[in-house]
């Protein structure tokens, strides 16, 4: 099954992007998909899944960056959740949506966007491994013109999501989304526009046949 993960660092389309490239592909687009499978496993409500999203802007990531500036909670130790924010344990929700990540991919294919995607489906034959990264000015001003607010308020948002990433990354899996190594495709979608960023990564995939 083809299978093509996406890490999209914030301000870079990757919404746009994955999608795209899944219909072209004819494949399915992964992404909300996951909590709602999840959830039912857990026996949570799709609302509860979604709060531990590391994509949403109050999920598991932002949930893992406030832990790292409370003095009373150790980054990195069992009781890096704050109790009762969580119905459950934030590695359980992790293992779990892995778990529906590598069935989805051997059953179906699909493209994947966000949750460590290059590590998790790092051993299937034949996946390609997308990051869309630019420099911070630039994905703080396509941040701003579609959020509609100033580059200060896009600023402090892009931050916030660029930690609750790179700390998803670092706790569960003592690696860096930034390390070019986790991938074989490096695109910088401020700059290419987002039609020809869509053919490159069609194009990178198929040429794995």
């Amino acid at each position: 099954m083809r299978v093509v993960t996406i890490s999209a660092t914030y301000g870079t389309a990757g919404g746009e992007i994955g999608p795209a490239v899944a219909e072209r592909l004819g494949l399915p687009f992964v992404d909300r998909a996951i909590p709602s499978a999840v959830a039912r496993q857990l026996g949570c409500t799709l609302e509860e899944a979604l709060a531990h999203d590391d994509r949403a802007e109050r999920g598991l990531g932002r949930l893992i960056f406030g832990a790292m500036r409370l003095p009373t909670v150790a980054f990195g130790g069992v009781d890096m959740y704050v109790p009762g924010a969580m119905p459950h344990a934030p590695e359980e929700f992790v293992r779990h949506a892995e778990r529906m990540m590598r069935e989805t991919a051997r059953e179906r294919g699909g493209v994947f966007l966000g949750r460590a995607g290059a590590l998790v489906l790092a051993g299937e034959p034949g996946a390609l491994h997308v990051r869309l990264d630019a420099p911070l000015p630039r994905r703080v001003r396509r941040a701003a013109a579609l959020a509609g607010t100033d580059e200060d308020e896009a600023r402090r948002v892009v931050d916030d999501n660029d930690r609750a990433r790179a700390a998803y990354w670092r706790h569960f899996y003592r690696a860096d989304p930034a390390d070019p190594r986790h991938y074989h495709l490096v695109v910088d979608s401020t700059t290419i526009p987002v039609p020809a960023c869509v053919e490159l990564i069609v194009l990178a995939s198929t040429a794995l046949d």
